[in-house]
């Protein structure tokens, strides 16, 4: 089992060199959170595991779907296919979380700083493009006749650049100061690195939220005005994309800023107020995983909430079941035409 199941991505590090509850005097770990690495160990790699077969499924889908029937050279279509590969880009990391539940952090400190790299550029890429496309709505529906709807080409292409290379940007200290430590922790090398990947996610997720509050709630007043057409239809997914976006990044955001606060207090304490500060720790601890599940599921969803709710990605998806379907019944006809039974010996063969 792992020495902790916490990984560096948004959580404070609880050993002997940060743990504000960890003191020499009494030569132990104090705050004993076997339940709480028991319960991450059971049912986190179980859902990330989950997770992981219906992103790959989906995403990889919606790339296939974009290279074969749409033109990616339009600025809506680079936008659904840089967040799918931002989707894939984290979903590589969540295998090797599943696997540091279980186990620590056995695979070296390069695969450390490699594996939270990659999930880091997936992360805020997937944020910044869901930022970029409630923008981009936003001035279609309020400014059709824009250019930036109609935008193409180069154009395209530059946008990409600019949101991977920002992306790549807040992710490089993921890189730069993380290590593995002596109990197989892949972690920040101290606390104040891990408060600011705590605070960079609060921050993005702020922006997003009254990015999305703005700009759909605009949206919304434009879709009820009399004229509007097919508007409970768009108004019905409007209102999912938000409960989603919110259900799912509330609950997270708010308990690892709740985390964030035992990082600034790291001084001992004594064992007389060591119960009243640890055990509302391994409260957040479950909360922490149980939100984390909510949050991380987004990747699995963005290809349903951004991609097939639309008429012309369901057209493409039916396409291909189609084909598929004609591909395996022709298989099927051929063989049944290719296959002889001897009258004579009762004998059948295939050519």
């Amino acid at each position: 089992m792992a020495t902790n199941g916490d990984f560096m991505t948004t959580d404070t590090v609880f050993d002997s060199t940060t743990d504000p509850y960890y003191s020499y005097d009494y030569g132990d770990e104090m705050c004993d959170k076997t339940r709480v690495m028991q319960f991450g160990t059971i049912f986190i790699p179980v859902f990330f595991s989950i997770m992981v077969i219906f992103s790959l499924f989906g995403n990889i889908l919606v790339i296939v779907i974009l290279a074969k029937y749409e033109n990616l050279k339009s600025l809506t279509n680079a936008f659904i296919l840089n967040l799918a590969v931002s989707d894939l880009f984290f979903t590589v990391g969540l295998p090797f979380w599943a696997y540091y539940h279980m186990y620590g952090w056995t695979l070296g400190e390069p695969a450390c700083k490699i594996v939270n790299f990659v999930f880091f550029v997936g992360f805020y890429s997937s944020g910044i493009l869901l930022i970029m496309m409630t923008a981009h709505r936003y001035v279609a529906v309020m400014n059709p006749l824009s250019d930036i709807v109609t935008t193409t080409g180069i154009s395209s292409v530059l946008v990409s650049v600019i949101i991977w290379a920002a992306s790549i940007l807040i992710a490089s200290p993921a890189f730069i100061f993380t290590k593995v430590k002596d109990n197989n922790q892949c972690v920040y090398a101290d606390s104040n690195w891990s408060l600011w990947g705590i605070y960079q996610q609060n921050i993005l997720f702020i922006v997003s939220s009254v990015l999305f509050s703005f700009c759909y709630s605009q949206i919304i007043c434009r879709l009820l005005r009399p004229t509007a057409q097919r508007k409970n239809k768009t108004l019905k997914l409007i209102f999912t994309l938000m409960v989603v976006f919110f259900v799912g990044w509330t609950p997270y955001n708010f308990v690892i800023f709740l985390k964030s606060f035992y990082l600034w207090n790291n001084q001992p304490v004594d064992s007389h107020n060591l119960v009243a500060v640890c055990e509302p720790y391994k409260q957040l601890e479950y909360a922490y995983d149980v939100s984390r599940i909510f949050a991380f599921s987004h990747c699995c969803l963005n290809p349903v909430l951004y991609v097939f709710v639309g008429v012309k990605f369901k057209n493409h998806l039916k396409k291909i079941l189609k084909s598929l379907g004609g591909n395996k019944s022709s298989i099927r006809n051929r063989q049944s035409r290719l296959t002889i039974t001897s009258v004579t010996s009762g004998e059948e063969f295939s050519l």
